[in-house]
């Protein structure tokens, strides 16, 4: 007899009621998924990635990066405890707009108080739109060109930061600087597993190609470290054992406000506009989220999985609030990793005795992957490919924010608006690129609207 409660077919499963949340022990509420586990323990290369974020956005050390990183992934934990069946992520596409805001200020305890500033003012969002109700009309009040202009503005963005004049990433030559070409290759790998229509119809064919296909941007990253290193591109990694270092204490006195203070009401200010859209960025994840799981949903009856938009949008706001007072995020604290929800929802989808609950999936899959990120061998060994994971990322970040926002913007008023917006904001910044797109709704959008209720005029 199993001592954990046995979920009925066709209800939820067993959870502790807490008003909006549905509290679940783990390991009580959930079982380990196998699967899961070993996904999440490779894939953290994912996570890892994060680190030369932090370090071009607040100048972390590499130790102090990867701590964050650890704390951020055990964040992860409170969606599938609190009841949010989902693969919480970053707000990937807002990643290269974070960076240039916070290189505006100056290096040291300016630049992180402008990061606290800005997470604090994401959380309070968030926490603020799930408790009153208000997420869910965010699609009704943001005109589309506006969103369309806010992911178009971070494809621009995304792409300039990695491959643009300034960029750290290139090499410099004679004539011109040169993208590595580790990085070519891994992004074209990633491209061909991801988006490929060519490769669609093999990513069932085999355990292989199957494997390569749930494996998202890792199999790019693998691919890329090994023709660097074969070339001479990178390093080749010094692997050590045990476990990564936790300097807490630097970590505090250095990158929080128990260290450094409060930031001042100027740091609140500067980045109250680009809240705004991190916020709205991460508003199209959601709606992602919510699509992902109802289709899951359907395909297996045995289980009821409650997906709560406002829910999920106080949780993310708890996410924040927690690492702007003890571990400041440059990606943010967003709403999913479309990696880990997809690849779990699908084989979810396969049946309960692969997957009892898709919580068991989940909560193994996100509690393998924080594991995993202070296991300093794997830390040491993926090291040298950190550049290229942040080159990958941005580009794809740029692909996907590209193409969602030509899907979204379908008039030439719309798509004209949100060109322009997102030039703005890539060229300015958000407060200036909001104020444009916002302006240019209005006259273009509201004179058409005008125009066409104006009854034909009588010239018989």
């Amino acid at each position: 007899m199993s001592f954990r409660p046995v979920r009925k077919d066709g209800e939820e499963q067993p959870h502790i009621p807490a008003g909006l949340f549905k509290i679940r022990i783990p390991f009580y509420h959930w079982k380990w998924s196998w699967p899961e586990g070993i996904q999440g323990f490779a894939l953290v290369a994912v996570a890892l990635a994060a680190v030369s974020f932090i370090q071009e956005g607040i100048g972390a050390s590499t130790e102090v990066a990867v701590l964050m990183v650890f704390i951020f992934s055990m964040l992860y934990m409170l969606h599938p405890t609190l009841g949010d069946s989902v693969f919480p992520g970053w707000i990937t596409a807002g990643i290269p707009l974070v960076i240039p805001f916070l290189l505006t200020f100056d290096y040291g305890s300016d630049r992180v108080h402008a990061l606290i500033a800005l997470q604090l003012i994401v959380a309070f969002l968030f926490i603020f739109l799930g408790l009153t109700g208000l997420a869910k009309k965010i699609n009704t009040l943001v005109p589309v060109s506006v969103r369309g202009g806010i992911l178009v503005g971070a494809a621009i963005a995304a792409v300039m930061r990695v491959v643009g004049p300034s960029s750290e990433l290139f090499v410099a030559t004679e004539v011109r600087p040169a993208i590595p070409i580790s990085g070519i290759v891994g992004i074209l790998v990633c491209m061909v597993v991801l988006y490929s229509l060519k490769f669609a119809p093999f990513k069932n064919k085999n355990f292989f190609t199957r494997l390569i296909s749930k494996s998202g941007m890792l199999a790019g990253l693998i691919v890329a470290m090994v023709v660097g290193i074969i070339i001479g591109e990178l390093p080749l990694p010094r692997v050590e054992w045990g476990i990564s270092p936790m300097p807490f204490g630097e970590l505090f006195s250095n990158f929080t406000v128990f260290g450094i203070g409060f930031p001042g009401f100027e740091h609140f200010l500067a980045a109250a506009p680009l809240a705004v859209l991190l916020y709205l960025i991460a508003f199209g994840e959601i709606v992602v989220t919510e699509t992902v799981i109802k289709e899951a949903g359907e395909v297996r009856k045995d289980e009821v999985i409650d997906y709560n938009v406002n829910r999920t949008n106080v949780i993310i706001g708890i996410r924040n609030a927690i690492l702007a007072f003890i571990s400041p995020y440059v990606p943010m604290a967003g709403p999913n990793w479309v990696g880990g929800t997809v690849s779990t929802a699908e084989r979810y989808k396969q049946g309960k005795q692969g997957m009892n609950s898709f919580h068991d999936g989940i909560s193994s899959f996100i509690l393998a992957m924080a594991v995993a990120s202070l296991a300093l061998p794997l830390v040491t060994l993926l090291q040298p490919v950190f550049p290229i994971a942040m080159l990958i990322t941005m580009l794809l970040t740029g692909f996907a924010c590209g193409y969602v926002a030509m899907n979204m913007v379908k008039t030439r008023e719309d798509q004209g608006i949100a060109v322009i917006m997102g030039v703005v904001i890539f060229a300015q910044n958000a407060a200036i690129g909001l104020a444009t797109g916002v302006a240019l709704h209005l006259l273009v959008n509201a004179w058409k609207k005008r125009k066409s209720s104006q009854p034909p005029s009588d010239n018989s």
